[in-house]
């Protein structure tokens, strides 16, 4: 319980008679701010390093290694208790001894407009209740992992403006919070965001993300690595490859929590070349397995269902007139077959659904047709193209709406608490908890971003229970950590050439 606050905030436990300024109110005002402000930021946090017995047998088994954390559960179980600290401490600097109304805050702060930024405040809503990500700018030691060196990133301003919005969200005692300073951050990073013209919610999350990956990208120093084309004989361990070599250049929070891999297939339909079985096409088959962050998802005239978007995105096109793709076998530009599948799905799951589209005269439409999407147990089984990794079982724990059309529309967002298990809705510095079934949740023309945490079945007690996904922590020389594989069958993927005694890249 005592490392939930580091020794600063200790002062905030003294008798409020030997802390008290005695010049009046003002300054007991002023003292009590920079009390809360000093309390705010000494939040115990943890890194990599974990400590476990050496030795559960022999000499060594009273005594304690240090070990490189494969997850961040030990990141999660901090923040619970330290959450619970803070208001507990912060009850304790206001004098009240209680801390009903500021524990009741966590999470449901509203975030100030500051001039069609409301795209911008449902994105960092939706990302507040990611529990993974505001566990690790709570209670991770971020700073450590910022890389200055990184010439795409902010040199560690993006994230830092960032963590202190989550702290304000989830440990403020105000109902709102101005993100003034973010906003100033994320133009450095982004300028098509400066000024204060309505934005694409979904752009700014794109950016957000990346921005956040480049800030915290343990690689210092990223190796050339030439794409390797694959036939499609050996689809696993070509994928395996592939996300090792990713890893190689990107390894970061972003990383583990968000990215997934997909399988693109182009096949060569030249009508100059006709096979014994009547088909068109020299043979060639080229295979490419690629990271993603998000899935950006058509509608259609007959999607009623987010799998049918999902099955509209996975469809086969062909490519012809001037999409046609330069075949290396018959060296020509030729009709070809292209196909894209899901590969591996990452812990945490970003649906985009592409409600805006350019029409033949160039200007912007909304679509805005009904989609039905699962609030629990959303199975993906049967689209994850690879039989290895975690299975792919979704529940969803926000939404970023578009209410409106696309020159006068408004974004807000809906999240699931991490604490009381409730529903809220989040329209700009408002926040007010909601009943799903009234709100339609689930179904409607307003959902733009749908956010999904990958749950895992287990069983306690001899029944059937859900818990959130492990987060695992990648590196590039620890390929039991990867979503492909675990350590039972890592010796299984020899066809993939991987050298696994290389040093760490994350240090």
């Amino acid at each position: 319980m005592g490392n939930c606050v580091s020794s600063n905030a200790d002062d905030g436990n003294r008798s409020k008679e030997n802390t008290l300024p005695q010049d009046g109110e003002r300054e007991i005002g002023s003292w009590r701010n920079n009390e809360r402000r000093r309390v705010l930021q000494s939040m115990a946090r943890v890194g990599s390093r974990v400590f476990k017995p050496a030795s559960v047998v022999g000499p060594n088994r009273a005594g304690l290694k240090e070990y490189k954390a494969s997850t961040y559960d030990h990141v999660h179980d901090i923040v619970n208790l330290g959450i619970e600290c803070y208001h507990v401490n912060n009850a304790t600097v206001e004098g009240n001894g209680n801390n009903d109304g500021t524990r009741k805050l966590s999470g449901k702060v509203g975030l100030v407009n500051m001039g069609n930024t409301c795209f911008m405040n449902s994105s960092l809503q939706c990302l507040s209740n990611t529990i993974p990500l505001t566990d690790y700018f709570l209670g991770y030691d971020y700073r450590s992992e910022i890389n200055l060196d990184n010439f795409l990133g902010t040199k560690g301003a993006l994230v830092s403006s960032y963590a202190e919005v989550i702290k304000h969200l989830w440990l403020g005692s105000n109902p709102s919070f101005k993100p003034d300073e973010f906003k100033s951050n994320l133009e450095l990073f982004a300028p098509q965001f400066e000024g204060y013209e309505q934005q694409d919610a979904q752009e700014l999350l794109a950016f957000l993300l990346d921005g956040i990956h480049e800030d915290l990208n343990r690689v210092k120093n990223c190796p050339y690595i030439e794409d390797k084309d694959s036939d499609g004989t050996n689809d696993e361990g070509d994928a395996v490859l592939a996300w090792s070599n990713y890893l190689q250049r990107n390894m970061s929070i972003i990383v583990d929590l968000f990215q997934g891999q997909l399988r693109n297939t182009m096949v060569c339909r030249n009508d100059d070349q006709r096979q014994p079985d009547g088909s068109y096409g020299c043979g060639h088959r080229n295979v490419k397995f690629d990271p993603f962050m998000y899935l950006s998802l058509p509608i259609s005239a007959e999607c009623n269902t987010l799998e049918d978007c999902l099955n509209l995105f996975c469809q086969e096109e062909l490519l012809s007139g001037d999409e046609k793709w330069y075949c290396p076998k018959c060296k020509t530009h030729v009709e070809a077959t292209k196909k894209i599948d899901l590969w591996m799905l990452p812990p945490i799951l970003i649906i985009h659904l592409k409600r805006f589209k350019f029409c033949s005269s160039g200007q912007r439409s909304k679509i805005d047709r009904s989609i039905q999407y699962p609030l629990n147990d959303w199975d993906l089984s049967s689209v994850k193209k690879s039989s290895a990794g975690v299975d792919p079982l979704y529940d969803l724990y926000a939404v970023s709406h578009h209410r409106g059309n696309v020159g006068f529309g408004h974004y807000t967002a809906q999240a699931k608490n991490r604490f009381d298990g409730k529903w809220y809705d989040f329209n700009d510095s408002q926040c007010h908890q909601i009943e799903p079934s009234k709100e339609n949740l689930g179904s409607g023309p307003s959902a733009y971003c749908l956010f999904y945490n990958r749950v895992e079945r287990v069983v306690e007690n001899g029944n059937e229970a859900k818990r959130n996904t492990i987060i695992r922590r990648q590196s590039a020389n620890r390929p039991e950590l990867w979503p492909h594989l675990q350590r039972a069958t890592v010796a299984l993927w020899k066809s993939t050439r991987l050298e696994f005694d290389r040093p760490e890249m994350d240090e």
